[in-house]
């Protein structure tokens, strides 16, 4: 919004220098964000917060002005027009909620080609606004002076009384920016018997407009709900000044006022007969009295405010109150003020008032303990520290993506849709932070990166029942070769191995299981579950070759995805001796059906083992010559130590003949030779 100097200094007592002027806009919660100098004054652009509706106008910014510096605030503008005609119309609300309060009143005999006095043309020009007609700016010039958009109708053009509803199916309105759009029911409409005459709180339509020729007009001055008007100019594509501050909210209770401030300014420039005011009011907002204690202001403030001053602050702010006992104020918000709905809220503007200046910094005095930090468990910060050492690097993407993406990676026809998205293809909520590493990964690939190491810790979202449920996930991508491109190491792809290698290391101490699974955005072939003390807790694998073909990617990438909760906890430490005694090494090799697994034999094998075994491991798997195609033969190390004594060899000879046994009837191995 931008304003005179001049024309602020009609309002409140001229005293004001123009840097004190500056300072106290910054006071009233106004960001001052240009001040222009010209030859004959200054102008102002100022930008109000957006909880602050009732600074849109220059009688609003005069009366904080006023509240802040202590100076005079002029009588507000305007005075009560008597009726010359008994004329009036027909006002019906059928959207008693959006529209809360209609008036309307009918003038006769104007002239509209009347010229607009210079004064007004220049005050609105220092505000933005050009001139276009003389009722037209009338109701701008009411606008910015008291911050009620008004809009003037041409009488002749309505066909009965005035109807204040939502637009109807297949109804269509040509509006002043001369676009012709197709109402939405949700577009509330001011319209006569027939036809719609403009979108409400928004901007008038073409066929009602006023012209050169109109001799007859229907002011009309309104307060619409504030959300049945907001959004509305976003999903039009376009903004105005009425629609500005229907939004964020005027002074319902001056809507009369400013339409005869109105009907004096167009008789006396354009002349004409006045009827009465015609209103229908339904349930106005309430304005509820606030307590505001004194004990409450010094502890929030940390400064106590002498009662006597808190009620000066409270006059000058036009605040009606009332004090109860010594501590205490029973306070009723202004009709403008729609930000004031709790006692801190009016701490705030006594804060604002009194001055922060006046507010002493003290340091905080407080108890400072200790907090546990148990051992068991592992902080993200920790787990992202983890990841950067193995070469990969975090991410942070949308919890919003495309709805396609969760039918190619989940098969998920029925993912939590957005209903306000902020842009077509960021529609439903992610259950997976698979999509974005794979976006992100395109992108890198897209920029001729070669080798792509990519993680994420974040919320996923997904149904159980009626309930939503949002669990924390960490999931990595690795993609590319297993190193960067160089002359001490062959060139090889990043595959399954390595990416687990990447998983157990995050894990441990904990180990995992891999159990073979399916997952629709994985390998069929190449994908497993991770389970953990016997609870799945994730996938992992690579990716599924439909989706690398569908997603252009010319290698691989290999992926996994953990609860959070899963991996943030962590067994204690223990201490064990380590033995002077020596290690026996005995190696096995066995041929098995090619569909066992290594997973499957360690588990039996660990159930028959006694505590001496320290480690079972496989160093060789082989598959071809000499060995049968549907088998193949897996070698392992089987290391076993007594911390006490040296183990003899029947005690460790017992050991691998009940190892060869449990191989033997469990999957029908043969002992290689």
């Amino acid at each position: 919004m931008k304003f005179s100097e001049k024309w602020l200094r009609t309002f409140v007592d001229p005293v004001l220098s123009s840097s004190e002027l500056a300072d106290a806009l910054t006071m009233a919660g106004v960001e001052v964000e240009n001040v222009e100098t010209t030859s004959a004054d200054q102008l102002f652009s100022i930008k109000p917060t957006p909880n602050r509706g009732d600074c849109l106008s220059v009688w609003g910014v005069a009366r904080e002005v006023a509240a802040i510096t202590g100076n005079t605030l002029m009588p507000l503008p305007g005075k009560a027009m008597p009726a010359a005609i008994e004329d009036s119309i027909d006002i019906k609300i059928e959207e008693p909620l959006a529209c809360p309060r209609y008036c309307g009143r009918i003038v006769r005999g104007v002239n509209a080609g009347a010229t607009t006095p210079d004064w007004m043309i220049n005050r609105l020009d220092s505000s933005g606004l050009r001139s276009i007609s003389a009722i037209v700016d009338v109701t701008n010039y009411v606008m910015l002076e008291l911050g009620q958009p008004l809009h003037a109708f041409d009488l002749a053009r309505l066909e009965g009384g005035i109807r204040v509803r939502f637009a109807r199916a297949g109804e269509m309105l040509t509006l002043l920016n001369e676009k012709t759009i197709a109402l939405d029911k949700n577009l509330l409409v001011i319209a006569d018997q027939q036809t719609p005459l403009a979108l409400a709180g928004i901007m008038g339509g073409m066929h009602s407009a006023v012209g050169d020729q109109t001799r007859d007009i229907l002011l009309e001055s309104a307060f619409f709900d504030p959300l049945s008007i907001a959004g509305k100019s976003r999903m039009l594509g376009f903004s105005t000044d009425s629609s500005y501050r229907f939004e964020r909210g005027v002074d319902f209770a001056a809507t009369a006022q400013a339409l005869e401030r109105a009907t004096q300014l167009i008789l006396e420039i354009c002349g004409g007969e006045a009827g009465q005011i015609g209103e229908v009011s339904a349930k106005l907002p309430a304005r509820d009295p606030l307590r505001l204690r004194s004990p409450r202001i010094k502890r929030l403030l940390g400064a106590a405010v002498d009662n006597r001053e808190v009620a000066e602050i409270l006059r000058r702010l036009g605040f009606a109150h009332q004090a109860r006992g010594d501590d205490e104020f029973m306070v009723t918000p202004p009709t403008y003020r729609f930000d004031l709905k709790i006692e801190e809220d009016l701490i705030e503007e006594i804060a604002r008032i009194h001055g922060y200046d006046k507010i002493p910094a003290r340091r905080p005095v407080a108890v400072a303990k200790m907090l546990p930090a148990p051992e068991t468990d592992v902080a993200p910060a920790q787990l992202r520290t983890l990841m950067a050492t193995r070469d990969y690097r975090e991410i942070v993407t949308y919890s919003f993506i495309d709805r396609r993406w969760e039918e190619d990676f989940f098969a998920n026809d029925n993912p939590i849709t957005l209903l306000n998205p902020i842009a077509e293809d960021l529609n439903v909520m992610r259950s997976s932070l698979i999509p974005g590493l794979i976006s992100c990964l395109r992108l890198n690939v897209s920029r001729q990166q070669e080798r792509v190491r990519l993680f994420e810790i974040g919320r996923c979202f997904r149904r159980d029942g009626t309930a939503y449920l949002q669990p924390m996930r960490l999931a990595a991508l690795a993609y590319g070769g297993v190193v960067t491109e160089q002359w001490g190491e062959p060139k090889r792809m990043v595959d399954f191995y390595d990416i687990k290698g990447d998983l157990e290391a995050l894990l441990a101490p904990k180990t995992a299981r891999f159990e073979p699974a399916q997952h629709p955005a994985l390998h069929p072939g190449r994908a497993a579950e991770v389970i953990i003390a016997g609870v799945p807790v994730g996938w992992i694998g690579e990716l599924h070759p439909r989706l690398r073909q569908k997603y252009d990617l010319p290698f691989m990438p290999a992926l996994f995805e953990l609860n959070l909760d899963a991996i943030s906890v962590r067994g204690l430490a223990a201490y064990r001796a380590i033995s002077r005694l020596p290690v026996v090494r005995r190696d096995i090799a066995v041929e098995v059906p090619v569909n066992v697994t290594w997973e499957a034999i360690l588990r039996e094998l660990q159930k028959h083992a006694p505590a001496t075994v320290l480690e079972i491991m496989p160093f060789d798997i082989y598959r071809g010559k000499g060995i049968d195609s549907d088998k193949k033969s897996i070698a392992f190390r089987v290391l076993l130590q007594d911390t006490l004594r040296t183990l003899t060899e029947a005690e460790v000879s017992a050991v691998v003949a009940t190892f060869i046994k449990v191989l033997e009837e469990e999957f029908g191995a043969i002992l290689r030779k």
